[in-house]
């Protein structure tokens, strides 16, 4: 399965962060911890330019703790501001607590003036790495549109915090080639991908072998079984029979268990899953 997607209005959306990024002091990217490899966007990294970054590893509830305090390692080593996140139960504090440390020279310029001014910055990051609920979250209230398709956010949106800081929300961007197709499979199980324009089943069979070649306990134990035929569309039927996946007649469903075999990876219930782990990168 060869996946490529980078829609019109990614292209207008990297344009308008272009023409907007002299308005900020910083960026917040996001990056989504199951596929944190995967998350960073060259283009993304190229707009920054000089700029300081904070790095968000956002959606913590879904992986194992461990799995994260290596990652959490490994990019501080490498000079990264980073902080750990899950914006949808509100747990949002240390980013407000990182955006300080960034702009540490800054505030205090502005202090030594006797200047009150906010800290401004651009919330950038892949399609449903969470931008919006960590903002909504950081507002206390829903101020921008939420969603768990990718592209929902099309145009920028300016929110103030009482804390000092202003928000560029921004749309979620990829960028123009997929040159690793093991990252673009993991962007595409996280639901950075168009859904149209994959082939669920396929996604799906994907799916079931990165789960038996890691995390094969998890997978038996979602589905009540206790093996897998070792080709992937015999598992997949294998699965559909001990399940009640069936059509009229007795025929298979295998599009409805493809969907719920991704849908159940994304909310997490096939387990603490880390797509990409820190000490393999």
């Amino acid at each position: 399965m060869h996946i490529q997607w980078f829609p019109g209005h990614m292209t207008k959306a990297l344009r308008m962060m272009e023409e907007n990024i002299k308005l900020v002091d910083c960026l917040i990217y996001l990056l989504d911890s199951r596929c944190i490899a995967a998350s960073f966007n060259p283009k993304l990294n190229e707009l920054a330019g000089d700029k300081p970054i904070l790095y968000v590893l956002n959606k913590s509830d879904l992986v194992e703790r461990e799995d994260l305090s290596n990652w959490l390692k490994y990019l501080k080593n490498n000079n990264m501001n980073v902080v750990i996140c899950n914006s949808a139960n509100g747990n949002t504090q240390k980013v407000i607590e990182g955006l300080k440390v960034i702009n540490k020279n800054l505030i205090e310029k502005y202090l030594n003036k006797g200047v009150n001014r906010s800290i401004r910055a651009m919330v950038v990051g892949i399609p449903n790495s969470g931008k919006s609920t960590l903002i909504n979250s950081l507002c206390g209230s829903k101020r921008t549109i939420t969603g768990d398709k990718p592209g929902v956010t099309r145009g920028k949106q300016w929110v103030v915090l009482a804390k000092g800081v202003e928000l560029l929300d921004t749309p979620g961007t990829l960028w123009p080639s997929f040159e690793n197709q093991e990252y673009a499979k993991h962007l595409a199980f996280v639901g950075s991908i168009n859904e149209d324009i994959l082939n669920t089943i396929e996604l799906a069979e994907e799916m079931i072998e990165f789960c038996k070649n890691n995390y094969l306990q998890n997978f038996l134990d979602r589905y009540k079984i206790t093996e897998l035929p070792e080709e992937n569309n015999k598992a997949m039927e294998f699965i559909a029979k001990k399940r009640g996946f069936l059509l009229k007649g007795g025929v298979l469903d295998i599009e409805r268990l493809s969907k719920t075999i991704i849908d159940d990876f994304r909310k997490g219930k096939l387990g603490l899953i880390m797509l990409e782990k820190a000490e393999i990168i």
